[in-house]
């Protein structure tokens, strides 16, 4: 079989150590994703996977952390059987496999054009009304094309330390802007992640930089009339922790008793 080359670096690169974690995860016997289309897509790529620094405690983070934005994005198409899905900064994520919504929704994953040119190659395309934009996240173009007829969830994972304040607050606004309602669901580091970043074998490696690290959620709210923050789960309380092995469990433990550290990442869900 031949595999994919890789030309990605930078911020484009790690989207592989996400994708390998969801792969790890999919073959532990107490999987939390069962990702198995993430397993596969690794077999077929040609890259040194080693260069992520994936352990089994970081691949049950990674797990947990999609879990809890999948989990929210199905209680919002449970409630919203005509919707609009906006998957920014897609990467190779099997969101749209793993989450399987019916055509009644509109799924759109949005990421650079080369992105999307080897995730046509890596996985399978969905049926339904599904669409891939090549575009980066932060240019207007794509947005204005999107219609703005339903409401619509908006699912950024891994997007927001790679972007500048300014440029993700604008995107915020754009977005609560357009839609008449939605929800935003999306991660983020704190102050002090941003400041550890070379400690990140995945943004090491790849040369990566990141920008923003949000200390207040509740800032986000003063970007737009009745952007509301619903949950602002932190890294070491996600549900789920207990399966990580036991090293990473203690290490969550008493990263929840020190500050800065208890607030190095969250996971965000805001209603507009």
């Amino acid at each position: 079989m031949d595999r994919e080359k890789i030309t990605l670096s930078g911020a484009q690169e790690t989207l592989l150590a996400t994708l390998y974690g969801r792969a790890v995860d999919s073959r532990s016997p107490d999987s939390i994703l069962h990702d198995h289309a993430a397993h596969e897509a690794v077999e077929r790529v040609a890259y040194d996977f080693s260069k992520t620094g994936m352990t089994d405690t970081t691949a049950v983070g990674i797990a947990l952390r999609a879990k809890q934005l999948d989990d929210w994005a199905m209680e919002f198409l449970a409630e919203h059987q005509k919707a609009t899905v906006l998957h920014l900064a897609c990467g190779l994520d099997t969101r749209v496999q793993r989450l399987d919504p019916p055509s009644s929704v509109r799924w759109i994953d949005i990421d650079y054009p080369e992105v999307i040119d080897l995730r046509r190659r890596l996985l399978p395309e969905p049926s339904g009304n599904y669409e891939m934009v090549g575009a980066s996240v932060t240019d207007e173009a794509w947005l204005r094309e999107v219609p703005d007829d339903r409401p619509t969830v908006v699912v950024a994972e891994g997007l927001t330390m790679y972007l500048r304040k300014e440029d993700g607050k604008r995107l915020i606004q754009r977005i609560t802007e357009r839609f008449p309602s939605g929800q935003l669901l999306f991660d983020v580091y704190g102050p002090l992640g941003i400041r550890l970043q070379k400690m990140v074998p995945a943004v090491r490696n790849a040369g990566a930089t990141l920008h923003w690290g949000l200390d207040d959620p509740h800032e986000v709210e003063t970007w737009h009339p009745g952007l509301t923050c619903l949950d602002a789960v932190r890294s070491v309380d996600m549900p789920g922790v207990e399966k990580m092995p036991t090293s990473g469990r203690m290490s969550m433990r008493v990263m929840a008793h020190l500050p800065g550290f208890r607030d190095v990442g969250r996971i965000l869900r805001y209603r507009f």
